[in-house]
């Protein structure tokens, strides 16, 4: 469907990727990852022909249609809700109007056999196979289910856009772009102004449409549960892997275990070469190995390793204060803004040691209840902190807190005590702020940046209470892991805003559900939520077991084949490895050799009889060829072996 051939783009001088190829197939669901500034968003914009690349081609066939989302893009402001959501079928109306132009032109023609006459005919042929190919049926029913799926009331549905905020707006766009049915959707982090409901729906509306999708997320569970398909950009190249994201995570494990093995294994050999360069790069007799060794140096091409492992950094929040049994308790608890009410006579209590997720609908008041805790909203009905409570907040508009004078590093240093301080770097790179960033000037920070510095502050500071609302907005996977251990280890009360399943799984204990001014408490994870939530009814518990069966018959059959498909090609490494460790330990064997033939010609050990012989020299010239033999099959041996891996890959 789209097509990738040596695809290259250059910023500053530098690759961001190089000669990548790759293929959007009819009906891929690919996940495409890869951590903050790989060229993710980039190549989103490439397949869509909004931005140029340097190198290669990118093919489209004729007619495709494309339905992209950014992350960010100018939304109108001039219709109701309905009447913009209808604009996705702008296309569908303006075939309309030609066909019946066009029809009433044909009908009112004086001659039915000149050549303009027959031209007529064929544009009218060729726009109804287009008006019927985008399938104009049941529009008005179309329009009404993707706009509640993402979460709007039938009563927002005659509301201007402009009263949505910039949230809501974006999912306006989404529901266009989803209604104009494209051949293929290319989506960049569709998820971030989705709450749990409306994720759940676009996850199923994504997994059973016809088309093609490729998407990038940072919702581990929203990509393993669409994609099928996981392509990385990694140090500007591109791996294919044909799992979803939670499979490709071992398998890329074992790639990277294997990059760090021939890293070391490549650095060692350089660092022996060079050494020998070095001792015999003025001795006569070693010229021919010398030169050799040169030139096996210029052509060998350097392993590169994949971005730092995460799995070594452990942050963690200070030991957190005892604060009383009750941390908090509100009873008959409401808030209004003018005639819209948002919470009625909520009652509450959360214990020392609680960890609970705040979730529900955009709107219903999550935000809203946790800027009361943090005391920045007043309130009608009572709210009491329990004993020593000192609370934390993370809000969604954290970033607007900051010094915009102080530097990265010194945002950093002025709430951080201990032996934390030593590891402040650290800290700032699991955060994406690497070397020169530290230094940077809070205000010339983007609005993500800035987000991020505020929430590894929040890391440093000592509180018995946090209360985060969406935390996750702005990290990619590694920041998103480093801070969900940090709160494992937390030992404190926790209260999280978030629409992220995977980073909540494991975290909380006790949901609490926002719905219609209400809060209803549900006890267990995320996951025994969602569960309740979404079987009814013993019925559809068993249709879900039956499809799961079916789902594990298919599973374990891949599982087999891929089996299979890897024991062969393990067979098939460990051979050219051994090749290469037999070439390697040969080399050494005839380096000694040569090494004890010089020794003996040099020292006046060795006798004139043995120095007179014609086989003496002539055995030390075999030695001299045969080792030039080896250097040339170790170079044969290495790009053959580099090529299976990048295949392999």
């Amino acid at each position: 469907m789209i097509a990738c051939n040596g695809l290259s783009v250059m910023f500053g001088g530098q690759y961001l990727f190089r000669d990548i190829s790759f293929l959007v197939n009819p009906k891929d669901k690919i996940g495409l990852v890869g951590r903050n500034g790989a060229g993710k968003s980039t190549l989103l914009k490439i397949l869509t022909g909004l931005q140029s690349y340097d190198e290669g081609r990118v093919v489209r066939p004729d007619g495709i249609r494309i339905g992209y989302l950014p992350q960010q893009m100018v939304v109108t402001d001039n219709k109701t809700l309905i009447e913009e959501a209808g604009t996705a079928f702008d296309e569908i109306n303006n075939l309309e109007k030609e066909i019946e132009a066009l029809a009433h032109t044909i009908e009112t023609a004086a001659d039915h056999t000149t050549e303009e006459y027959m031209d007529l005919l064929d544009q009218l042929a060729e726009k109804n196979e287009r008006f019927h190919m985008l399938d104009d049926s049941g529009r008005d029913q179309k329009i009404e289910q993707v706009l509640q799926g993402l979460g709007f009331l039938r009563e927002d549905f005659t509301r201007p856009t402009r009263e949505f905020s910039g949230g809501w707006r974006m999912r306006i766009e989404l529901a266009k772009i989803l209604l104009r049915s494209p051949d293929v959707f290319l989506l960049d982090e569709p998820t971030n102004h989705l709450d749990i409901d409306s994720i759940q729906w676009l996850e199923e509306f994504l997994t059973t449409y016809h088309g093609a999708v490729v998407l990038i997320s940072h919702d581990r569970a929203f990509l393993d549960t669409i994609t099928t398909r996981t392509v990385e950009i990694s140090l500007g190249r591109l791996y294919d892997y044909r799992v979803p994201y939670s499979r490709y995570v071992n398998l890329r494990k074992e790639r990277r275990e294997q990059q760090l093995a021939a890293y070391r294994n490549q650095q060692k050999l350089i660092a022996d070469t060079q050494e020998f360069i070095e001792r015999f790069r003025y001795k006569n007799t070693k010229a021919v190995q010398v030169q050799s060794r040169i030139k096996m140096l210029e052509k060998l091409e350097r392993i590169e390793v994949d971005e730092e492992d995460t799995s070594s950094i452990r942050l963690r929040f200070p030991p957190a204060p005892r604060s009383g049994t009750v941390v908090l308790e509100a009873a008959g608890l409401s808030k209004s803004y003018g005639m819209h009410e948002v919470l009625k006579a909520v009652d509450m209590k959360l214990h020392r040691g609680d960890r609970v997720a705040f979730v529900g609908r955009n709107g219903e008041g999550k935000t809203t209840f946790s800027k009361i805790i943090a005391g920045e909203l007043d309130y009608e009905g009572e709210l009491k902190t329990g004993h020593n409570v000192r609370t934390g907040y993370f809000a969604q508009n954290q970033d607007e807190l900051l010094d915009d004078n102080k530097t990265v590093l010194d945002t950093l240093d002025e709430v951080a005590t201990g032996d934390i301080r030593t590891k402040l770097r650290d800290l700032l790179g699991a955060f994406l702020f690497s070397g020169e960033d530290a230094d940077k000037k809070v205000k010339v920070l983007s609005g993500g940046e800035r987000s991020r510095l505020a929430m590894a502050r929040l890391l440093l500071e000592t509180y018995n209470f946090l209360v985060l609302d969406e935390p996750t907005n702005h990290l990619d996977m590694r920041s998103k892991d480093i801070l969900k251990q940090a709160l494992m280890r937390y030992d404190g009360t926790l209260v999280i805003v978030s629409h992220d399943r995977e980073f909540l799984d494991g975290l909380v204990t006790k949901v609490y559900e926002f719905s219609h001014q209400k809060i209803k408490e549900h006890i267990g994870g995320i996951y025994d939520f969602l569960q309740r939530r979404k079987i009814g009814t013993l019925k559809e518990l068993e249709l879900k077991n039956t499809q799961g069966s079916e789902f594990r018959g298919k599973e374990e059959s891949m599982n087999k084949a891929a089996f299979l498909e890897k024991k062969e090609q393990e067979k098939e490494l460990r051979r050219l490895t051994n090749q290469m460790i037999k070439t390697e330990k040969r080399i050494g064997e005839v380096e000694d050799q040569i090494r004890m033939f010089e020794k003996s010609v040099a020292s006046s050990s060795g006798s004139d009889e043995q120095r007179n012989d014609p086989d003496f020299y002539r055995r030390y010239e075999r030695l001299q060829k045969e080792m030039e033999d080896l250097l040339s099959a170790w170079e044969r041996n290495h790009s053959e072996l580099e090529a299976f891996k990048n295949k392999r890959n």
